[in-house]
């Protein structure tokens, strides 16, 4: 593993009570005369679906909406936007969709082919041929390669494909110089469509985590055993390899065949923030002896630990989203010597680090703006003047207000010096007006100083000028709007109790600040989540470069019209700040996580940006979640809100779909006590009448298998049915949790939320 975000997990996020009775020990169920919703694909159902699809296609495809949706396309189908690449061997490999390919190319090209404007591509796999052969609607979710015996070509690959673009995928296995699946009848591996992971062992055997062929669920729908699969054996009789309890979320498993550090590990995740992890040794499972709540990885020789809250392993407490290091045997051998390799403040968060050959890059967010630093393992300092028991050194290459992400090329190929690009790295630059720049950089060690060249005295690097990084631009995405003529801004609202709440605001220059200008406010808030700046050509053609109809001028002004605004709001439950800053809206205290968005939509109408008139707000899946306590207890500071694959009925989450996974978030509305906290967020049962509720569109997918359309197909009915006027509701029939499989439906998906909101802001 090169690259771990800062929670390594690859987990998937996001009346009266007249039943039950406390003495049972569950919280008694509100009454919910939208059950029958819960049939996914149910006939009636489905005819309720397409009901209002028709009704909310009526209201928003006219005459605007047609060129929006066109125009989003072309942003999606470029040709000219970036293939990002990831490198195997001597290949880098590119999964690519557009216009003529909208279910989209496996594809791979050469370094040298690459660099060049027109690179030529060796094409895999095209998945609009594979779909229209085998009639099956396939959506690519990655290449999971096996190692080659040394001096081979990387050649077989598991390939994920999702028939409906939700989570559960079907594995197969990929010959890339046949060009074509391996025949299950020649013993091809091809598991059936569930969820779970998959892992190379070696040529004739993996690892599977699924719950394909009847292996068991836990209560959060994901795999609760790992098996071991031999070619040509049916997953159903593979013997078991790992297993966890039902109520715990889910078992994983994963083999790192980096060369003399070979090592199976599994880990039993317990619930979204806690897991036990183990390592097979001597045929048997070893757990690995940190508290469940602190991250590991492990690369070559070290162990890496993030802890979640505070740790203190050894007499010494380490802050929670510090990272700290351990050599990896004499860890399990009971030696707690642990390095500090980072060490949190109150601006700065950790948000991912990536192992190259011979360097550490640390990923940083400073106020949510990136700072990149790149530690030494071979050289100690002594003073951790950066912060770091290993010598630190800053990257210069993260302008203010920007993301930058750094992550190696290949941290398995040789070093430099041996005619490797092992110490190489990807920069990725992106910012609200900057288009994304791919970047590629080397990492050598700085000579000696010359001070430290004549001091014979001189050990581990003293003296030394850090770490010399030379990177240059390989590739640039092409502007899609005018954004020379906006500016990005950074503002801090106050929330109720104190806090203060960073947002970025993104505007024409020269703004009016009269609270005529329609602004769409963003915000997530969940999971140590992190909203960063990013580039969007949809949000600056569909929203930014719209304009209102042209106004009359008043005391003397000419007459004028107006661009929109939009907002970014970093608060709390989210990890710009790190666990602290989730951990501060967790559970009981959710609702801080609301009066941080309420905060930002009060700071903008009294700084003159906007006014309740001109405010929308948008949000999908936990922000969905949030944008529903928008409407149902802030209800006066918006006029509308499109609400996207949302949770909303907090009384029966965990029933459905995935959400039992997310108690650790939320908590569990079984247990009254829980309960008692949880209804004061459930936008499904704060719904009152005689309230003047904005505007509402509300969107989901059939096919979303993670939180599910029916939270959405439930609150959209019920609002509906108390008389609440100007409620839409669309569902998408397939494209699983992001609600689009290709970007056709993207650009469908964005131009019906996009076109809401401004007819409802900008009229």
């Amino acid at each position: 593993m090169t690259t771990t975000a800062a929670d390594s997990a690859s987990i998937p996020g996001p009346g009266q009570d007249t039943s039950g009775t406390a003495s049972t020990g569950t919280a008694p169920e509100p009454v919910d005369e939208n059950v029958w919703l819960e049939d996914i694909y149910g006939e009636e159902q489905l005819a309720w679906v397409r009901e209002q699809n028709s009704r909310t296609e009526d209201l928003l495809v006219d005459a605007e909406y047609a060129g929006l949706e066109d125009s989003i396309l072309e942003v999606l189908d470029s040709t000219d936007r970036i293939a990002m690449v990831g490198k195997r061997g001597d290949w880098y490999y590119n999964f690519w969709k557009d216009r003529q390919n909208p279910k989209g190319l496996w594809r791979r090209t050469t370094w040298e082919s690459y660099c060049t404007d027109s690179p030529e591509w060796d094409v895999l796999l095209d998945v609009d041929a594979l779909s229209a052969e085998e009639g099956r609607e396939w959506v690519f979710h990655g290449a999971t390669f096996l190692r080659p015996v040394a001096g081979e070509p990387y050649r077989l690959a598991l390939l994920a494909l999702s028939p409906d673009g939700g989570d559960a995928n079907r594995y197969r296995e990929f010959d890339v110089e046949a060009r074509g699946f391996v025949d299950p009848a020649q013993g091809g591996f091809d598991l059936p469509t569930a969820k779970g992971n998959v892992s190379w062992l070696d040529a004739d055997t993996l690892l599977v985590a699924s719950t394909a062929d009847g292996l068991p669920k836990t209560a959060s729908s994901y795999a609760r055993t790992a098996v071991t699969l031999k070619r040509g054996e049916a997953l159903s009789g593979a013997p078991l390899l790992f297993e966890v309890p039902e109520h715990h979320m889910m078992a994983a498993v994963a083999h790192d065949s980096t060369p003399g550090f070979e090592r199976t590990f599994a880990v039993d995740y317990i619930d979204f923030f806690n897991r036990t992890n183990f390592l097979l040794r001597d045929g048997s499972w070893v757990a690995i002896d940190v508290p469940t709540d602190v991250n590991v990885s492990a690369h070559r020789d070290w162990l890496l630990f993030r802890p979640q809250q505070d740790w203190t392993p050894d007499g010494t407490t380490y802050p929670a989203g510090s990272l700290l290091a351990a050599d990896f045997e004499d860890y399990l051998a009971g030696n707690r010597a642990i390095k500090v390799l980072f060490t949190p403040d109150s601006a700065t968060s950790l948000q991912s680090w990536s192992w190259t050959r011979n360097f550490l890059l640390l990923n940083l967010l400073k106020d949510v703006s990136s700072e990149i630093r790149v530690l030494d393992p071979s050289r100690p300092d002594a003073t951790a003047s950066g912060g770091s028991d290993w010598e630190s050194t800053v990257l210069d290459a993260c302008p203010p207000l920007h993301d930058v992400n750094a992550y190696a090329v290949d941290d398995e190929d040789e070093a430099p010096a041996d005619g490797g690009a092992g110490d190489d790295f990807w920069l990725v630059a992106t910012g609200f007006t900057t288009p994304t720049t791919l970047m590629r950089g080397t990492l050598e060690r700085g000579r000696p100083t010359e001070d430290a060249a004549q001091n014979d005295a001189a050990q581990d690097g003293a003296g030394t000028s850090g770490v010399v990084s030379r990177h240059a631009v390989v590739k640039t995405s092409p502007s899609f709007f005018a954004d020379s003529d906006y500016e990005v801004e950074q503002h801090f609202a106050v929330s109720d109790d104190g806090t203060r709440v960073p947002y970025f605001q993104i505007a024409p220059r020269g703004l009016a600040l009269d609270g005529q200008n329609p602004t769409q406010l963003s915000g997530y808030g969940g999971f140590e989540v992190s909203r960063t700046p990013a580039y969007s050509g949809t949000v600056g053609r569909a929203w930014l470069e719209r304009r209102t109809t042209l106004s009359g001028g008043s005391d003397g002004k000419a007459p004028h019209s107006r661009g929109g605004v939009y907002v970014v709001a970093n608060i709390r439950g989210g990890g710009e700040y790190g666990p602290a800053w989730h951990r501060a809206a967790l559970k009981e205290n959710r609702h801080r996580a609301y009066e941080d968005f309420a905060a930002v939509a009060r700071d903008l109408i009294s700084r003159g940006v906007t006014s309740p008139r001109r405010l929308g707000c948008v949000g999908g899946s936990n922000g969905g979640l949030l944008v529903g306590n928008m409407l149902t207890r802030y209800p006066e500071l918006f006029r509308a809100v499109s609400c996207g694959v949302p949770l909303l009925d907090m009384r029966r989450y965990t029933r459905l779909s995935a959400g039992h996974s997310w108690i650790a978030e939320y908590g569990d509305p079984d247990v009254p006590g829980e309960w008692e906290y949880i209804r004061t967020f459930s936008p499904y049962h704060l719904l009152k009448d005689a309230v003047e509720y904005p505007e509402t569109f509300i969107w989901t997918a059939t096919s979303d298998d993670r939180v599910g359309p029916v939270q959405a197909r439930k609150m959209a009915a019920r609002m509906l049915a108390m008389g609440i006027p100007n409620v839409w509701f669309h569902e998408a029939l397939e494209g699983g949790h992001a609600g689009a499989s290709d970007n056709r439906q993207a650009a469908a998906l964005q131009a019906r939320s996009q076109h809401f909101l401004w007819k409802a802001l900008a009229g």
